[in-house]
């Protein structure tokens, strides 16, 4: 069987643990190249969708192309901040990747912005890492294998009701009934949606929102390293993502364990359902 087929295979997985070491280094590396701009008051554009980018997010897109595809030209590659090629759609691997997610906070000079990076195989992601410079948190998963969060194992914390439960997400959705009559803690707006969802795999919350139109590369990593803390996420229907489509957006996500899964799945249907 090519390496390239099943994820999961023998052969695959070894070679998963060799691109897991390579990933794992450039994102310090990357983290390191953004750190040098942040809070130096950076070059920022605003691109065709409305969303910032900077003179950083370039850099660190251009080092993580070079040092993972340069080795690995047989795999694809996705990033919010390279034009698109459809060759991707091709090739049974590809690499996703957000090199600043959470551009805004990195602008404002806060700490909720992350490199998230991710290879997917089958359009699942089977090695995710994620790296938040400014606290020195590396979280990293690989399927089958579990998550970790600087090397300490992770287990999402499963509270078996919504009433008490801590959830972060869009303001506007969770101020509105019959969401904001439920008991939730609002844990506020965590501005790196990946960040956001890896919060949920390490404790920190234990619900994650996002609105419609997130990105591949806003989810895949965050996605690997949810389910493999045992926890869930999924469109308001409950279906697993799909990543390296032609279209790369999503609908409405929830994260969370598994039994506040389901509830907040309905409960949020219901508020979007409303408006």
């Amino acid at each position: 069987m090519p390496e390239n087929d099943a994820a999961g295979s023998g052969a695959n997985m070894t070679g998963s643990a060799a691109i897991l070491a390579l990933m794992i280094d450039v994102a310090r590396e990357s983290g390191e190249i953004a750190l040098k701009y942040f809070k130096s008051d950076p070059e920022v554009w605003t691109k065709d969708n409305d969303s910032p980018v900077t003179e950083a997010d370039l850099a660190v897109d251009r080092h993580i192309k070079a040092r993972l595809t340069d080795p690995h030209p047989d795999i694809g590659w996705l990033s919010e901040e390279t034009t698109d090629n459809p060759d991707r759609l091709e090739r049974q691997r590809v690499f996703i990747v957000d090199p600043i997610d959470g551009t805004r906070a990195y602008i404002a000079g806060g700490d909720d912005w992350t490199v998230s990076m991710a290879l997917v195989d089958g359009e699942r992601p089977i090695v995710a890492v994620l790296y938040r410079p400014v606290t020195d948190h590396m979280y990293v998963a690989v399927h089958g294998q579990g998550a970790t969060k600087n090397d300490e194992s992770l287990k999402v914390i499963d509270r078996g009701q919504v009433s008490g439960a801590r959830i972060a997400g869009p303001q506007a959705l969770l101020k509105k009934p019959p969401l904001s009559e439920q008991g939730l803690i609002n844990a506020g707006y965590i501005r790196s949606l990946a960040l956001r969802l890896a919060r949920v795999a390490d404790g920190g919350i234990d619900i994650a929102a996002a609105r419609g139109r997130s990105h591949d590369w806003d989810l895949a990593a965050s996605d690997l390293i949810v389910h493999e803390a045992g926890g869930l996420l999924s469109n308001l229907d409950g279906e697993p993502l799909t990543y390296n489509r032609p279209d790369p957006r999503h609908p409405t996500l929830v994260a969370a364990a598994p039994i506040l899964h389901k509830s907040m799945c309905s409960m949020i249907g219901d508020v979007v359902e409303t408006g």
